[in-house]
């Protein structure tokens, strides 16, 4: 409703007093939810509001306004029973509150049966006795079910511990803790004696404890501990007695192991392919092995858990107790998530699931998502962000964008340990993430509890007609999709990796459309009527056949934020384009999309435009710059257009006005010269890609280049040095982190005259760089420096790196904090033989 108020030209028209009612009961019930977290989350209370259901028939203005007044007298009925809940919270809270510790002998008779290396166990054992007398708190860090807790298990049963600690005591935090009791269970253990600790109260117990560890040599292990304010609580009783005492912590959350110790932490990885099957192994067989007929089988059973103890310890507890014979085994394997992920498994799925409790409700929507992408899918951070900012999950705060309270909100659920990163970008950057499969399959199952999205194909306990979101999984039987969809007339988003994806024809609500490898679509027809079915769509990531058939009515989706589509057919945006203040995201993953001038009769200011991806001769003229104020991305290609190649035609000079734009690539594909060499950039600039046809200077360049002060990565594509060399000089790129010289074939020498040159580079990567003889001496003695890439590189130039490397082992050691990776295109026996643990040689196949 707010979008539709502040539209240049609204759709419809709204009566203000009932809009005003209206939003003010569903903000205080927001905030309301918001604010609730509650104890009991898995047991529905009957007393709890039910959903709203409204009859949508609401193509027609006339129904909208019937309805308006309903649906506020029914959230005024909510609203009061909100406030009766918020009062009686508070009580429900405290009789709620629970806690689970470990008994006395929790540590000292234990064998876990998780196998780890030397390496991690004697790490712990290190600093648990360590020569540093200050009281030491240890933290073990990972996601649920990784190992943490048996891990200190195995270290707290050992003989050493024993010997080395006066005293020695275990408790677990949990979520609901409860200081007086974990207290009581401390003194108890520490004191052997319990009978004398009834009815003290919390600080006597204590002053109790405080004073038994007081000159004492002791260890403490507070397992499973959710939060600082319960270490902020207990760590008072703790005394400082510089005895080489020492607190270990065991904890799903990795932030908040920097807030126990600065300086060192252990964060659990997953079991390695070796070490996962010798567990499995324990497990089923003992000290027995595995029989041939079933190991190639049960290799696969364990790859599958994909290293998590957790997992491999419930399926060896299944097959354990099953006949060791190849159907058998098949079939555990084919029907291995549902015989790990039981509902009332306690010990898999609802271990997991306390970590999705735990989350704050704005996180909870966030994460159950990832159950949208299929099993081992690498997710793009930059895709997920969008879906999550057109799905409504976020809202504006402290100003700033939503963008980049989405990449803060990855990051909680990352320091959380619910997902993963698997790829980092060039300058540090989260840039591609996973999750865990037990993790994904407890996404599914409490979104298909919740209603929260339907996997076409799936049972749905709530039926699929009132269903929101869909998910259409890959190999999904098309008379199955079409089915299904043609049933969802209430669906707001379809999240598809099918083949063709078939519209529903009778909805009017649906706000995303995310076929996320860019399927086509099935009926070209079908989509040239798009925008008149579909006027409130927020997102859409489509693959098509033509781009006339999305532009046939494209100013009726004027709520569109997001565009993104695959398209072979080079096009001309329609001029409206400029009409549409919603839009956040533009982009084009085929072919380069032409952009016309807006005109001089629009008033309207692209405020939320941040990227701008493939347009072709981009024209960058004092009214575009004006209409796009904030862009943050700017992807251009210029390849020349009806006989135009007159530089000053395109007012590139201009970008330099564009003072928020952060992210920067021009691809130059003709004689494209002179006014370039003047071309001034904005000095917000922290990503630059540059790509020039052969004839381009860089040498006119890099001066003004390496002057900008935020520039983080920075690439050069081919162009060349007119002089064969580059030489730097003190003070150039202060923030450069990612440097990558490509295909520059004239470049012979690269030298520096100063000794402080690229004061923050961590990666350097040379590609096609045949003719370069040298590379300056200094960069191996850049402290941040982690990684040089040679690729296709001439070899006096990998002789000089190497001689780098050499005079680096020498200052440093052998453990240098920087390694090079050198590519050749075939084999090369002397290049080859520089081979050595900082020089890695890699023949390409």
């Amino acid at each position: 409703m707010d979008d539709i108020e502040r539209r240049h030209s609204p759709p419809i028209s709204l009566n203000k007093q009932e809009v005003q009612s209206l939003s003010e009961n569903v903000t205080f019930l927001q905030e309301f939810l918001e604010a609730h977290n509650s104890p009991v989350s898995d047991k529905p209370d009957p007393e709890d509001p039910k959903t709203v259901s409204s009859n949508h028939d609401d193509d027609e203005e006339m129904n909208l306004f019937r309805n308006v007044q309903n649906v506020i007298e029914e959230m005024d009925q909510i609203k009061s029973l909100a406030m009766q809940r918020n009062t009686e919270k508070v009580v429900l809270h405290d009789k709620q509150h629970s806690f689970v510790f470990a008994s006395s002998s929790i540590g000292k008779n234990s064998s876990g049966m998780v196998v780890w290396s030397e390496g991690v166990v004697n790490g712990i054992l290190g600093r648990l006795v360590a020569d540093q007398r200050q009281r030491q708190v240890i933290p073990i860090t990972g996601m649920g079910g990784i190992g943490k807790t048996t891990l200190a298990k195995t270290v707290y049963s050992k003989k050493i511990i024993e010997h080395h600690f006066d005293v020695c005591a275990w408790a677990t935090i949990s979520q609901q803790y409860n200081t007086k009791e974990i207290l009581y269970e401390l003194v108890s253990q520490a004191t052997k004696k319990s009978k004398e600790l009834s009815g003290k109260s919390e600080d006597e117990l204590g002053l109790e404890l405080y004073q038994y560890l007081s000159g004492r040599r002791f260890l403490i292990v507070m397992g499973d501990m959710w939060s600082i304010d319960a270490w902020d609580r207990i760590q008072r009783f703790f005394p400082e007695n510089e005895n080489y005492s020492r607190i270990l912590v065991t904890t799903r959350l990795s932030h908040l192991s920097s807030q126990l110790n600065n300086n060192y932490s252990l964060q659990m990885e997953f079991l390695d392919e070796v070490r996962s099957w010798e567990l499995f192994s324990k497990i089923v067989f003992g000290v027995g092995s595995c029989p041939h007929e079933v190991e190639k089988i049960g290799k696969k059973i364990v790859e599958n858990c994909r290293g998590l103890p957790l997992s491999i310890v419930v399926v060896g507890g299944i097959l354990k107790n099953r006949e060791h014979a190849l159907g058998v085994w098949e079939s555990i394997r084919k029907n291995l998530a549902s015989e790990v992920n039981l509902e009332n498994d306690k010990h898999c799925m609802k271990p997991l699931k306390m970590s999705y409790n735990h989350l704050p409700v704005y996180l909870k929507p966030c994460f159950l998502y990832m159950g949208v992408f299929e099993e081992d899918y690498s997710v793009k951070v930059s895709t997920l962000v969008k879906l999550w900012v057109s799905e409504g999950f976020l809202k504006p705060m402290n100003g700033k964008s939503l963008e980049t309270i989405a990449i803060e909100f990855l990051q909680h659920l990352v320091d959380r340990n619910l997902i993963l990163v698997g790829e980092k970008g060039s300058t540090g950057n989260i840039k591609v993430i996973k999750i865990h499969d037990l993790l994904r399959d407890l996404c599914l199952n409490q979104s298909k509890k919740d209603g929260f999205y339907h996997v076409i194909g799936q049972s749905s306990p709530r039926g699929i007609s009132g269903q929101r979101r869909v998910v259409i999984p890959r190999n999904t039987p098309k008379k199955k999709v079409l089915g299904d969809l043609q049933s969802m007339s209430h669906a707001r988003s379809i999240i598809s990796e099918y083949g063709n994806v078939p519209l529903i024809k009778n909805s009017g609500l649906l706000r995303t459309l995310h076929a996320y490898k860019f399927s086509y679509f099935e009926d070209e027809s079908l989509i040239k009527s798009l925008a008149s079915h579909y006027v409130n769509l927020c997102h859409l990531a489509v693959g098509v056949g033509s781009m006339s058939s999305i532009f046939s009515s494209f100013t009726r989706l004027w709520n569109l934020h997001i565009l993104i589509v695959s398209c072979e057919e080079e096009f001309t945006a329609p001029g409206e384009i400029w009409r549409m203040p919603q839009l956040r995201h533009i982009e084009m993953t085929e072919r380069s999309f032409y952009l016309p001038e807006p005109s001089s009769d629009d008033v309207v200011i692209m405020e939320n435009l941040l990227v701008l991806k493939r347009i072709a001769n981009f024209k960058c003229s004092e009214e575009v710059v004006k209409r796009i104020p904030n862009i943050k991305k700017l992807r251009i290609q210029y390849f020349g257009r009806g006989g135009i190649e007159q530089d000053d035609y395109y007012c590139l000079n201009n970008i330099k006005r564009l003072c928020k734009l952060e992210s920067l690539n021009i691809s130059c594909w003709y004689d494209f010269r002179a006014s370039l060499y003047v071309l001034t950039f904005p000095q917000c600039l922290k990503k630059l890609t540059l790509q020039m046809n052969g004839g381009f200077q860089w040498e006119k360049m890099l001066e003004k280049i390496g002057a900008l002060p935020l520039l983080e990565k920075f690439k050069l594509w081919a162009g060349c040095f007119g002089t064969g060399k580059w030489e730097m000089v003190e003070g150039q790129f202060p923030s450069l982190k990612y440097l990558g010289l490509h295909l520059c074939p004239s470049l012979e020498h690269w030298t520096a005259e100063s000794n402080s040159i690229f004061p923050r580079l961590e990666k350097l990567r040379l590609f096609g760089m045949e003719e370069l003889k040298e590379i300056p001496t200094q960069i191996g003695d850049i402290p941040t420096l982690q990684k040089i890439w040679m690729d296709d590189c001439g070899e006096s130039a990998v002789m000089c790196t190497k001689e780098i490397v050499e005079e680096q082992v020498e200052l440093q050691g052998e453990d240098l904090p920087f390694h090079v990776q050198v590519w050749l295109p075939r084999k090369n026996e002397v290049v080859q033989s520089l081979a050595g643990p900082n020089f890695e040689v890699v023949i390409a196949n």
